[in-house]
């Protein structure tokens, strides 16, 4: 499987789990959503590596950048829960949503060649995430200071472009499934210290308890393609197809929930689509 194929499977789960987080961002703690669901990717993560037979040692140099994946993939999961908490979502998601202009940009650093049609794609696939996204926003309510939601939304930003920075070699020297499993560990001890420290709630509800089951098996399966991903041809491509998730997720809402999708919508979902058809030629 292509890189940016699993890049688009990883945004079809994010897609799932941001529309669910509609459903429980207002009536769920959002300290007991992130852990539930981080512990749930991590038991996902821990089984299928056992039955896949895949447990093994890894080098030193790809431990310590699984380590550094799973300390970006916190940061960045904070910043979007809260940057999106704060909202509104036309400002957020296209500030998130430009992570693969810095996941593209570190890999041109590192001596991967990117051509200026292939930068043209990428600008296409953000644009047209971001339209989308942006115009699924039609509140009217009044939202916090955008001081501090513009560093949430960036912070998130650079959190997702170094998960996938430091994770796709941790992969592509090692293992994936070992080597995000480190991740995974890395990123629930930090949740459970955050929440200690700030002494934040653990328990979401049973109510909530099956849809963020749902979302971690999501967010589980997601991260574990992009940053398989490390050891196929152009594995930056799956960081730039997962960023259609803010798409994904109104395209769903439009499905199921039947939430209207404008014609300037459509218009950026098609060039979005473009740019990823580009990339697989």
């Amino acid at each position: 499987m292509s890189a940016l194929a699993l890049g688009l499977i990883a945004a079809l789960c994010w897609g799932f789990h941001d529309i669910c987080v509609r459903f429980l961002s207002q009536r769920t703690p959002i300290s007991a959503c992130i852990f539930t669901v981080i512990l749930t990717g991590l038991i996902f993560h821990t089984a299928a590596t056992l039955t896949t037979g895949t447990v093994q040692a890894l080098p030193a140099q790809a431990v310590y950048l699984s380590v550094g994946a799973g300390i970006s993939f916190i940061i960045a999961t904070f910043g979007l829960y809260y940057a999106f908490e704060r909202g509104p979502v036309r400002l957020v998601a296209p500030l998130i949503a430009g992570y693969p202009i810095l996941s593209v940009g570190w890999a041109a650093l590192q001596g991967t060649p990117v051509s200026a049609l292939q930068w043209l794609a990428v600008l296409a696939i953000v644009g047209g995430v971001s339209c989308v996204a942006a115009l699924s926003d039609t509140s009217d309510e009044e939202t916090p200071p955008i001081g501090p939601t513009i560093l949430f939304a960036l912070i998130a930003a650079a959190g997702f472009a170094g998960t996938f920075a430091l994770g796709q070699p941790a992969a592509a020297m090692s293992h994936e499934m070992p080597s995000t499993l480190v991740t995974r560990v890395t990123a629930l001890l930090l949740v459970i210290v955050v929440l200690f420290l700030f002494k934040q709630p653990f328990w979401a509800g049973r109510k909530a308890l099956p849809w963020l089951v749902a979302m971690g098996l999501a967010d589980g399966i997601a991260l574990m393609c992009v940053l398989s991903a490390g050891a196929l041809e152009n594995a930056k491509y799956a960081s730039v197809s997962s960023s259609l998730f803010g798409m994904l997720t109104v395209i769903l809402a439009w499905m199921f929930l039947k939430e209207r999708m404008t014609s300037a919508q459509w218009a950026g979902c098609a060039v979005a689509f473009a740019g990823v058809g580009f990339l697989a030629l």
